[in-house]
Parts: structure tokens; C-alpha cells; sequence
């Protein structure tokens, strides 16, 4: 897990290169690589790097090029198959002079073009300029797991890891993109190339650029797929056993590193997962990390500790009240580097520095099993839903919904009239792509209400419900309605919030690297194939991966319901000795200022929020009250604070001129 950032020549106009520039770059982001600085710099193309080294640690510097100098490289992430892509690459003539998984991606894309991308199993973005073809290479992974930002300005192609190192060229403007935040105000994320900036893209998960004779082209190289007829003669064992091996198989893979590597133990199924298989099938002395609330509401650590103790592991936690999360969000936001509408990155943060604190780089993490296996309560209101609407008159079938939801905070039958009113609307909505997410948009939307009338004006009638079905596959609506929902959920939610806001940006804050075993291509494709009603059984989540797990895990932990990841929302700002910036952001100068809020709308809804802190507070009012919060945030600290850093002195980094050329 690195930093990447860099620029590229578009036409005669740009002067090139400027080492003050790229050191800037990759200076803010020492905390995605604080091991070491680099830079290429040519007439054309400028590459920077800050590195976290895990792989190599010895010879594996950044940017790193082929033996005559003619292929450059910056690489964020890991190719976790590198050993047996170096024994095929050596067998076909290529010659490696360091140990990294690096240099096995410039010759990859020596012998095979932008076909080696389909070849690798692994998590990374990396920009190869290729100095004979005059072109520049950036690609993502399938899944979006490690990110990448660009924009074109002055004739230049500039991109990097995070936005905030574009924004180092001080050149480029820095301003909300408001279709941006209608999107995630709508969906919790933007559809790329969309950013909550204006201005600045970014590269879709499974996709690439090339970069040649002044023109930038964007192609597809992998997409989540589903057949539309199974094999109803194949038994759920029989899945599971192979779903067993190959998560056997992933872990394995994912443990390979010239560093430790530990693993998050939350206390429910996937983590517990992919700690067990560490436990029992490879010999990896296991360290488990894990978060505890003061708020009992959220904890597991009950099932932590349960865990811990069955694998024997040398377990370390970080308890989170909610003046931690309240001192912690501004953080959060820096390097999200988008509005969010829940706290839940909060406490992975913290969870991050204490992996870091007990000098740990890399962790394994569950993150992937709820999308592809069918774990989320979204999956199963969609199935109950989709039943309803066939017949939506009926008064027993709505009742499947208080099945999902025993404990509302409310009396029965306030509960069952809440949930009929809520899950109704739309029910007549099941050929719309996003029928499975309504629920969810329905809620969210509610902070547009926030809204001023000019930025409301502005957005216009930007269709940000159509957003993700755009290039939907040519087979989407005749998928069964779960994979739909599977499909939209990895889509929008996984890339763009789960693995953002919750993953890669929150763990490289701290210079941690997480590495997910049920995003292993093979799984997800495997999960892809198998049927849906072993994914789902009656309301019974992730069936197929129970079944296969049953043997490593106790039985307390594979059969209890999912307890969805959370933290406390707006009740943790208003704790006492709670910090300044909350009351100052949301002041009726500070939001007018902004201009992105209706002052008068947010001092009600603040003044509800203080009320009710230790109170049931509607999902509607908690995201609203977050949504605007970190907006206010993202103006302060993008727009009107935003400060490069000094770049690198000379002996903090290592820098390639290109007369210096194959060293």
C-alpha cells in the first residue's frame, strides 16, 4: 500500500519537469507510504511515489523501470500471485533484478500489454509510462479496493492516490462539484468518473486509461457478472466445499509479505472467517485487533473476546466512546475526502492506529462477504419486497418485514404501521434497476431538503437516481432480483463508500494496509455462480458460507444474526466537552458563508439532534445531521484552509532524471 501521484505531457504548451511539484505530491501523502519518497522525472511524464514497504523491502524503491530504462513505474497495492507471474515471465526471457511484485507488473505489461491486467490477483491502481509508445497506463483493480484521481488542466494529466495531492498544484481549481453531492446525498457515494469535486474524476473500479498523443480513453477490463440459469441438481455442500478451498486458498495468498500481518476480528461471521483460516491452515502466528464502544447499542466485544479465545490469538482492542468519534471526524474527513452521512469510518480510523501502534502494516479483513454471499438486510428486503409486490393488498405478507426488524424501539404496533409505510413506497417500482435500494435512497434524499434554493437551482434536474444505470449489462434484467441488488450494491456502495470511506482511506491514514480475502476475484466469480437460494435460505443470510465455515467456527458465532457494523451518529457531537469546530461549522455566518445549507433548517435540526442525543433519533435525522456536518468540514478543509506541504528535502527522497535511465 503506497502513495502514486504524477503528470503527464498533453500537448507543446506545458513545461515539464517540475520536481517542486511532485514533491509536494507525494509529500501529502507520506501517510499512504512513510518508508520512502521517489520521483521519475523526463521532458514528457512525471512520476512520484510515497511508499509503504512490505514486499521487497530491500530493492523493491519506486518508480521503478525495466532494464533500458524505456518502462516506468508507480504502484499502490499488491499482485498477491507475483512468485508464479515471475516464474512464467523468467521462463519467457524477461530478467528481474529485485524481489518485488513491482517489477513483475513492468514486464507483465512488457509481454502482454494491458492484456496482463486480466492475469494478475490483487488489489492496485499504477501508472506505467511506457517512453517508446510516448503513453501513459493507469488501471484499477476489479473492485475498486485501492483509488485513483485525475483531472486534465494547463495540458496536463495529473493524477494521484488522493485528491488532496492534485490540489498540491495550486493551479487547479478547488471547489464542490454540487451534482456531486446530490449523488452521494442520494446513494452515499458518486458514480465515477463523478467526484464530489469539480473537475476532478475518478478511474472506475475494473477499468483503465490510456494516454497517447494528447488524447485520454477509458475502457472496461472487468465487470461483476451472473448467469440467468443455474444448476438446480448441485447441492449446497457441494458449493460450500469448494468455497471453502478456495477461501483456503485466498488467505494464503494474502499473508504473503516481508512484514507481519494481523487480522480484524469483529465478532461476527466474515472476520471470524478469515481468521480461523489463518489459524488452521497456515502456520502465521495470529494478532487480532478489534473495536469496542462505550455505547452498548453497537458492541460486540463479547463475540470478540469469545472469538479471540476459541483461536487462541494475542488479541488487542481500542474502545470508542462518542467524544472519540467527535474529536476523530475532522480526520476522517481529510481523508475520505468526500461528504459521508454516517460516523461508521470513525472508529476504523481509530482501529487502524492501533494496528499501527503495535507495528503492524497489514491486515486481513471480512469486507466483501456481505456483497457477494448475501449478507445485508437490503438482500432480504428485496426478496420480501419483491414477494409483496406481487400481491400488495396483502396484509400478511408485509409481516415477513418485523421477521428482519424484532427490536424496533417502537410498540408492535406502531412498529408493524412504520414498517408497512416505509417498505410500501415503491413497491410498484420492480422494473426499475434500482428497486432493491429504494428503501435506502428514500432516506438518504431527505437531506436535500437542506438544501439552499441556489444550489438547488444549480443542480437543476441532474438525474442522480439514474446514475448507476448508465452501462448496466446487457443481461442485468434478466438476473434474478437478489444478483440485481448484489450487482447494484458492489456497483455503488463497495468501491465508493465501503471500500473508500470505510476501507483504504481510513487504514492508509495510519499507514496500514488491508487486505480482503472474499475480494479474491476467484471468490467473487465463484459467489457469482452460485445460485441465490444458497445464499439466501428462507431469511437465513449467507447460507452457502455458514455451511461452509461450520468446521472452524463455533456454532454461537455462525448461527447468530448479522449485527450490521455501526457507530453513533449525531448523539456523539453533542457529549460534553464536545469540540469547538461543531458549533462553529454550523453557525448561521459559517453555513452562509459555505452557501451549500439553509442556516435556519440547520439550526432546528440542531437543536433536535442536542434534544434527543440520548434518545431514539430517525435514520433520516442522523444522516442529515452527519451529511451537512462533513460538508461543512470539506468546505473548510478544501476549499478554504487547503495548504500544500513543503516538498521532501533532497535526502528524504530518491529522484530519476531521465539521463539517468535504467538506474
Amino acid at each position: 500500500m503506497c502513495g502514486i501521484a504524477g503528470y503527464f505531457k498533453l500537448n507543446n504548451a506545458t513545461d515539464l519537469p517540475d520536481e517542486q511539484l511532485i514533491g509536494r505530491m507525494i509529500k501529502i501523502l507520506h501517510h499512504r507510504g512513510p518508508d520512502e519518497f521517489g520521483a521519475y522525472l523526463d521532458d514528457r511524464c512525471v512520476l512520484g511515489q510515497a511508499r509503504l514497504s512490505i514486499i521487497d523491502l530491500s530493492t523493491g524503491s519506486q518508480p521503478l523501470c525495466n532494464e533500458d530504462g524505456s518502462i516506468w513505474i508507480s504502484y499502490n497495492g499488491e499482485i498477491y500471485n507475483y512468485i508464479e507471474l515471475r516464474d512464467e515471465l523468467e521462463k519467457a526471457g524477461h530478467r528481474f533484478r529485485t524481489r518485488s511484485d513491482t517489477e513483475v507488473i513492468v514486464h507483465a505489461y512488457e509481454q502482454w500489454g494491458s492484456e496482463c491486467l486480466s492475469r494478475f490477483n490483487g488489489q492496485f491502481a499504477f501508472a506505467i509510462y511506457d517512453k517508446k509508445q510516448g503513453s501513459l497506463f493507469i488501471a484499477r483493480d476489479r473492485l475498486g479496493i485501492r483509488p485513483v484521481f485525475y483531472a486534465t488542466h494547463n495540458g496536463r494529466f495529473i493524477f494521484a492516490s488522493e485528491i488532496k495531492s492534485i490540489f498540491c498544484d495550486r493551479s487547479v481549481p478547488r471547489r464542490l462539484d454540487l451534482k456531486g453531492l446530490d449523488e452521494i446525498f442520494t446513494w452515499w457515494t458518486t458514480a465515477p468518473p463523478r467526484t464530489a469535486f469539480d473537475g476532478i474524476n475518478e478511474l472506475e473500479a475494473g477499468c483503465y486509461l490510456e494516454i497517447k498523443n494528447g488524447q485520454v480513453s477509458n475502457h472496461r477490463w472487468w465487470s461483476m457478472d451472473f448467469p440467468t440459469e443455474f444448476d438446480r441438481s448441485r447441492s449446497i455442500d457441494s458449493w460450500a466445499e469448494e468455497l471453502h478451498e478456495l477461501l483456503v486458498d485466498s488467505v494464503r495468498l494474502r499473508l504473503r509479505a516481508d512484514v507481519p500481518v494481523g487480522a480484524y476480528l469483529s465478532g461476527g461471521l466474515d472476520s471470524s472467517a478469515t481468521t480461523a483460516l489463518i489459524k488452521h491452515f497456515t502456520d502465521t502466528r495470529v494478532e487480532t485487533f478489534s473495536i469496542a464502544f462505550h455505547d452498548k447499542a453497537y458492541d460486540e466485544s463479547e463475540f470478540q473476546r469469545e472469538m479471540a479465545d476459541h483461536l487462541g490469538t494475542n488479541h488487542h482492542q481500542v474502545s470508542c466512546s462518542y467524544q472519540d468519534i467527535a474529536e476523530n471526524f475532522p480526520h476522517v474527513i481529510w481523508h475520505a475526502e468526500r461528504p459521508i452521512v454516517r460516523t461508521a469510518p470513525t472508529p476504523l480510523y481509530l482501529l487502524s492506529a492501533l494496528v499501527r501502534r503495535n507495528d503492524f502494516k497489514v491486515v486481513l479483513t471480512g469486507e466483501g462477504a456481505d456483497e457477494i454471499f448475501g449478507g445485508y438486510d437490503l438482500f432480504k428486503e428485496t426478496l420480501i419486497r419483491k414477494f409483496w409486490s406481487r400481491r400488495p393488498d396483502s396484509k400478511w405478507r408485509p409481516l415477513l418485514l418485523r421477521k428482519l426488524y424484532p427490536t424496533l424501539p417502537l410498540s408492535p404496533g406502531r412498529a408493524r404501521f412504520y414498517l408497512e409505510t416505509f417498505y410500501k413506497k415503491g413497491l410498484s417500482q420492480t422494473d426499475k434497476y434500482f428497486f432493491s435500494h429504494l428503501p435506502r435512497i428514500n432516506t438518504t434524499v431527505k437531506l436535500k431538503e437542506y438544501f439552499t434554493d441556489d444550489v438547488k437551482a444549480q443542480i437543476g434536474d441532474h438525474p442522480s437516481l439514474e446514475v448507476f444505470g448508465r452501462d448496466l449489462p446487457d443481461q442485468f434484467d434478466r438476473w434474478h432480483h437478489l444478483l440485481r441488488a448484489q450487482y447494484l450494491e458492489a456497483r455503488s456502495l463497495l468501491s465508493g463508500y465501503l471500500l473508500s470511506s470505510q476501507g483504504d482511506r481510513v487504514s492508509a491514514a495510519n499507514s496500514v494496509e488491508g487486505r480482503y480475502p472474499f475480494l479474491d476475484h476467484r471468490v467473487v466469480e465463484l459467489g457469482s455462480r452460485i445460485p441465490p437460494w444458497y445464499k439466501i435460505r428462507g431469511l437465513n443470510e449467507k447460507a452457502v458460507l455458514k455451511r461452509a465455515m461450520k468446521a472452524e467456527l463455533p456454532s454461537r458465532i455462525v448461527d447468530r444474526v448479522k449485527q450490521p457494523y455501526m457507530a453513533p451518529d449525531s448523539n456523539s457531537f453533542f457529549c460534553d466537552n464536545r469540540p469547538a469546530y461543531i458549533d462553529e461549522l454550523l453557525t448561521e455566518e459559517s453555513l452562509s458563508r459555505a452557501g451549500l445549507f439553509k442556516p435556519s433548517a440547520v439550526n432546528k435540526l440542531k437543536t433536535k439532534c442536542a434534544r434527543l442525543s440520548h434518545a431514539h433519533l430517525s435514520f433520516k435525522d442522523n444522516m442529515s445531521f452527519i451529511g451537512i456536518l462533513s460538508a461543512q468540514l470539506m468546505v473548510q478543509r478544501f476549499v478554504d484552509q487547503f495548504e500544500p506541504p513543503s516538498p521532501p528535502m533532497s535526502d528524504e527522497y530518491s529522484v530519476w532524471h531521465d539521463d539517468r535511465r535504467g538506474v
